[in-house]
């Protein structure tokens, strides 16, 4: 089974929840920290009655550090800066060109566990690669989706009290050098992609219009 079944086979179609809509916010180029307090913010203080909300943003070029990840995988970062987050897996970076995505749900509502929510995000760049005629996997061993055995998409989450952030950043025609001072997710010699090169979205902000709806029909949204 590819693993693109396997995500497929994952998680069957969510049946949509009750509720209102998610609020969707087109936050353009933000800056790391300030960003990542915000979403805590949001999470610690938010209810059963709050409306989830999704965010799609870019930020400025940072290096983050998973809550456990270990240092050895920070290579040579120069005067790109690091953050140390509280969000699984390893390193990664962030840039101009990528489009990050942060749905900040309430799980228990929608009723997906933390697998299933990971397993959505990737379903749903792999449909919206489909949608450009790119043949996109995920693997089980190492999350995110990836075109012929390059990195496409990154996904990495935190959940407290069934609300989640972070999320999953795409990229879409960005500078990729800085990857190179890096293990990306802790894998050493990973090579990453990108849609642009691919026959996708050749902005974040087309990238963002047309993943929207793959991920209102993989999430129950």
């Amino acid at each position: 089974m590819s693993g693109e079944a396997l995500c497929a086979a994952a998680v069957p179609a969510p049946a949509r929840a009750h509720g209102a809509p998610p609020v969707i916010r087109h936050l353009g180029l933000a800056e790391y920290e300030p960003t990542w307090r915000a979403m805590q913010r949001f999470t610690a203080e938010r209810d059963h009655s709050t409306p989830d909300e999704i965010w799609f943003l870019e930020h400025p070029p940072v290096f983050t550090l998973g809550l456990n990840a270990s240092r050895l995988h920070l290579l040579t970062p120069g005067d790109i800066p690091v953050v140390q987050i509280d969000r699984g897996g390893q390193v990664t970076y962030h840039g101009p060109g990528q489009l990050v995505v942060y749905p900040l749900l309430d799980l228990n509502r929608l009723d997906l566990g933390v697998r299933d929510f990971v397993t959505a995000l990737e379903r749903a760049v792999i449909d919206l690669a489909a949608a450009c005629g790119i043949e996109a996997e995920c693997r089980r061993s190492a999350p995110g989706v990836y075109v012929a055995g390059a990195k496409l998409a990154s996904v990495g989450v935190r959940v407290r009290r069934a609300g989640c952030y972070h999320g999953l950043a795409i990229n879409v025609a960005m500078d990729l050098e800085p990857f190179s001072r890096i293990n990306p997710c802790g894998f050493a010699g990973l090579q990453m992609t990108q849609l642009s090169a691919l026959g996708g979205p050749r902005t974040v902000e087309a990238c963002a219009a047309a993943l929207e709806p793959h991920l209102r029909r993989a999430l129950p949204l």
